[in-house]
């Protein structure tokens, strides 16, 4: 989220958790973009009893309290004199402040910027759950939904009760982390253009590429181009690839992808985003063999190992003999031909295959988010 300006009509307290909420999103987002595969470490610990508690009121049937614990919270972070459980200045206790305005001109916005995860309201303070002085549990009688409004009050009450100013801190990182969870479960829109250029297409794999992603993003676009392929050319009626942290053998998989015409597998196709090496190209080959597939093709991104690339094209051309017939490439060199005989419609219809793709394997929302993102700049 960028940094807001902050203008006459802002109140301190609104530009700074603007401030404070920029820092901790992008903080909470580095850990997750640098966990992969697994989620970092829960702020709180993974036993700790608010935990579940935060989860359920950010999931609540009742949407206007999505919005309370990232508002509250942050106000209290903000200015640790506040009253966590205020909703309205006139509550009448030491604290109170309007919460109404923190989660309209920041919290909301922060929800617009990130896909509407917490669920898109414009003004969930003005709802009727929330219309009351404060989050405690004298106001428990008017909510519908009140085991969701007592689990509000208790994380509300754990940090205003708590000795120190930190705890309030780690609470909302928790939230926050809970938050970029739910950003997985998001629909991210896939601004697909209505033409593009040969060049074009080229430039937007190699710029979404360019980033690390544990082998995600590389395997997206070729099960994208694969799909594609099948489609246009009827070369194959079936494209099957795994999530990326599943091993292909437990899978039931010969390799990162399998290309099958009438049941039966045409095609391995095994991609690296390092460089290849013979013990990964013996790997394959065994499973080809297994399963009786002669044709096996390896998409490595950074070429062959420099150390192994003797044997390995001797190895290449020892298995020909044998029946094998292995290819082995990058996805530029590959591709080129392929989307020139796409035509445009076709490069078109690759482009949407890959949110496609993102989609359909689950892939982390910073890899599908990125690739919304190029697509808007074409």
């Amino acid at each position: 989220m960028p940094r807001r300006q902050k203008t006459k009509e802002d109140s301190g307290l609104v530009y700074d958790c603007h401030a404070y909420l920029d820092r901790r999103w992008s903080e909470i987002t580095a850990r997750f973009e640098g966990a992969a595969p697994d989620d970092p470490e829960n702020p709180l610990g993974d036993d700790h009893a608010l935990a579940p508690l935060i989860r359920d009121c950010l999931r609540s049937s009742v949407l206007s309290y999505h919005y309370v614990l990232p508002t509250q919270l942050l106000a209290k972070c903000v200015d640790p004199t506040l009253d966590a459980h205020a909703l309205q200045a006139g509550y009448g206790r030491e604290g109170a402040f309007d919460a109404r305005t923190v989660a309209h001109e920041v919290v909301v916005p922060f929800d617009r910027d990130n896909h509407r995860v917490l669920g898109g309201s414009p003004e969930p303070y003005v709802n009727n759950p929330l219309r009351v002085p404060a989050i405690t549990a004298e106001y428990r009688g008017g909510q519908k939904n009140k085991a969701d409004w007592d689990k509000l009050v208790t994380v509300l009450d754990a940090v205003q009760q708590s000795s120190t100013e930190e705890f309030a801190r780690t609470v909302l990182d928790q939230v926050l982390h809970e938050v970029y969870r739910m950003l997985s479960a998001v629909a991210v829109v896939y601004p697909t253009p209505n033409r593009i250029s040969l060049d074009r297409t080229q430039d937007l794999i190699h710029q979404y590429l360019a980033a690390k992603s544990g082998g995600d993003r590389i395997e997206a676009v070729c099960a994208a181009l694969f799909r594609t392929i099948g489609k246009r050319f009827g070369l194959f009626d079936e494209v099957r690839r795994e999530r990326i942290n599943a091993p292909d053998t437990s899978a039931g998989m010969s390799a990162d992808i399998e290309c099958r015409l009438g049941g039966r597998i045409v095609l391995l196709v095994e991609v690296k985003d390092r460089k290849l090496t013979l013990v990964q190209l013996d790997t394959t080959l065994d499973a080809a063999r297994s399963r009786r597939i002669s044709e096996i093709l390896l998409i490595a991104e950074q070429g062959e190992e420099p150390s192994d690339q003797e044997r390995i094209r001797t190895r290449v051309t020892r298995e020909f003999a044998s029946g094998q017939n292995i290819y082995v490439t990058n996805i530029g060199d590959f591709s080129l031909g392929i989307l020139i005989l796409f035509g445009e419609d076709g490069r078109v219809e690759f482009l949407s295959e890959v949110g496609h793709e993102l989609d359909r394997a689950g892939s982390r929302i910073e890899h599908r988010r990125a690739w919304a993102d190029l697509l808007r700049q074409v």
